[in-house]
């Protein structure tokens, strides 16, 4: 009966990618009162065993003889998978990352183990999306940085799933109420990898129905033309209508509801207390939700949009808890149009210039949502755009001239291009300025080289002059190439040609012999003695 009262559509491919063999597998079933879809990647090599397959079609087996959208139940439906993977792991150890979702046409429960995703969208905005168990969403967790995840080195460093030796834990969600035009999608790595929220949501507004949304989705996923493509499994339901509830039903709730409310009265006092203490926990969450809203503005002022994301993601969380759609939604927004930002200056970093104009206009058309918001700075980016070109342009010469060590030429280019990325703050001047140092850097060495080759040329003349004998010329060269050698600070250098500079001026200032004093050859040194003795008597006298 419920299924038909209400309106569910699904659609769905699977494909291998640049692989032979399609790992992935997807299945669903629709019974009169539930419906579960189940989305897995096989994580392992076997050959013979598909453990994809084998997760989906116990899933499905176990769901058809007990359907249920009890938590348990859910449980049990993984549980199920999980057993038959390790059952079926003979040769190697089969194991699978999964996402289901099982729904009563009303409502719906996910489970997720690994890193296959589950994401709900309404109003064409997404509205929730599952957790991976990963290192890298535990990582980003931690961080508060969940827009990460996509590009993380341990996105696939799985902490838990099908298969896994021991302490398997499923994540199975609370029950979420459906509405009508909901839109659920369930994906592998393969796609959601290269394909982010706001594409999804973007691909979301120009179909009509799960067909032409599965079919966007692929188009955006091909269009990054990968080397390489990994396997990929997309599943698209448009919930056009939900099964209404009856009345009966509601008045059982209603007087649930009133049932608690008196037992809350009779609770009294310390009721009151609580309530009074909630509340004061609320304002404070509201408070810091505002702060957040403010700081991450005036950072979004200043052009710090990494900064901006991680304060508009930390109000948006906040106002999830105090469930809060309007600042759910205000904040939502302007981390999208933060996103689009950062997305279009990496794009024409790298001189993806279509790309960058793409991003630009979709953060141009989601901040009409919030009173024009980043107006001024959207539309100064895309008037800028021209400028932007000359700059990569001009710093893609400057790199090839740094290739062709032609640095004095490559210099000049990045000086250039730097000068205009400081005119229009481009958010790749800082990368322009590390390429002008390191082209410095290159000079520096590059003159240091030729003063060298100078100063040994000095030498060589110098040693030429000395070897002819012409050491006034040989002094002068060896002067200069040591001066130059010290500002080198070759000092190996410096203390030879100290000891040539020796020698040299030895050879201009030879030190002379003492002079001997004369003495007659004639006479005898006897008489000599006797004679001085003589004349030494007759002067005493």
């Amino acid at each position: 009966m419920r299924r038909e009262n209400s309106d569910f559509k699904t659609s769905f491919l699977s494909e291998a990618g640049s692989f032979m063999q399609n790992r992935d597998y997807f299945a669903y079933t629709e019974l009169d009162d539930m419906v579960c879809w189940v989305a897995v990647k096989g994580l392992d090599t076997d050959q013979e065993m598909k453990s994809a397959e084998l997760a989906v079609k116990a899933v499905l087996e176990s769901f058809m003889e007990k359907p249920s959208l009890s938590k348990n139940s859910v449980k049990r439906y993984m549980k199920k998978a999980h057993q038959q993977l390790q059952i079926q792991s003979l040769r190697v150890r089969l194991k699978a990352s999964i996402v289901i979702v099982v729904s009563n046409y009303s409502k719906l429960i996910y489970a997720v183990a690994g890193n296959s995703r589950f994401y709900h969208f309404r109003n064409g905005s997404l509205l929730h999306r599952s957790n991976d168990q990963s290192l890298a969403q535990e990582i980003v967790n931690e961080k508060n940085r969940s827009f990460e995840i996509n590009k993380h080195e341990e996105k696939s460093n799985l902490l838990n799933y099908l298969g896994k030796p021991n302490d398997f834990k499923p994540y199975i969600s609370k029950k979420m109420k459906l509405m009508d035009g909901d839109v659920l999608l369930l994906t592998t790595p393969g796609f959601w990898e290269d394909v982010n929220e706001v594409e999804m949501a973007d691909a979301l507004e120009l179909a009509k129905d799960p067909i032409q949304y599965t079919d966007l989705l692929e188009e955006v996923l091909l269009s990054r033309q990968n080397k390489i493509i990994n396997n990929y499994t997309i599943a698209a339901v448009f919930v056009n209508k939900v099964y209404q509830e009856s009345n009966k039903k509601k008045m059982k709730y209603i007087k649930i509801i009133a049932a608690a409310l008196i037992a809350t009265l009779i609770v009294g006092g310390s009721t009151l207390f609580y309530q009074a203490k909630q509340a004061k926990k609320l304002a404070e969450l509201a408070v810091e939700m505002k702060d957040h809203e403010e700081t991450g503005n005036l950072y979004f002022e200043d052009a710090s949009y990494e900064e901006a994301l991680m304060e508009y993601s930390k109000g948006r969380n906040i106002a999830k808890k105090l469930k809060d759609p309007v600042h759910r939604n205000l904040l939502g927004t302007k981390l999208r149009v933060t996103q689009l930002i950062i997305n279009g200056d990496k794009a024409a970093e790298a001189g993806k210039f279509p790309e960058a104009m793409e991003q630009f206009e979709k953060a141009s058309q989601e901040g009409k949502i919030v009173k024009n918001f980043g107006k001024d700075v959207i539309q100064q980016k895309i008037a800028n755009m021209d400028s932007i070109v000359q700059i990569v342009e001009t710093t893609k010469n400057g790199d090839h001239q740094f290739d062709s060590e032609d640095y004095f030429t490559a210099l000049a280019s990045y000086e250039k291009a730097r000068k205009k990325a400081v005119a229009i703050s481009f958010s790749g001047e800082p990368q322009i300025k590390t390429k002008i140092e390191e082209t410095e850097e290159k000079i520096a060495e590059l003159k240091k080289v030729q003063k060298e080759l100078k100063a040994e040329s000095l030498e060589k003349n110098g040693d030429n002059s000395y070897a002819k004998q012409d050491y006034v010329n040989a002094l002068d060269s060896y002067v200069l190439a040591q001066e130059i050698y010290q500002e080198t600070e070759l000092l190996a250098k410096v203390l030879g040609l100290e000891r040539k500079i020796m020698n040299v001026n030895e050879k201009l200032n030879p030190v002379l012999p003492t002079p001997v004093a004369d003495v007659s050859p004639n006479l005898d040194p006897l008489e000599s003695e006797e004679e001085s003795s003589e004349n030494v008597g007759k002067g005493g006298e």
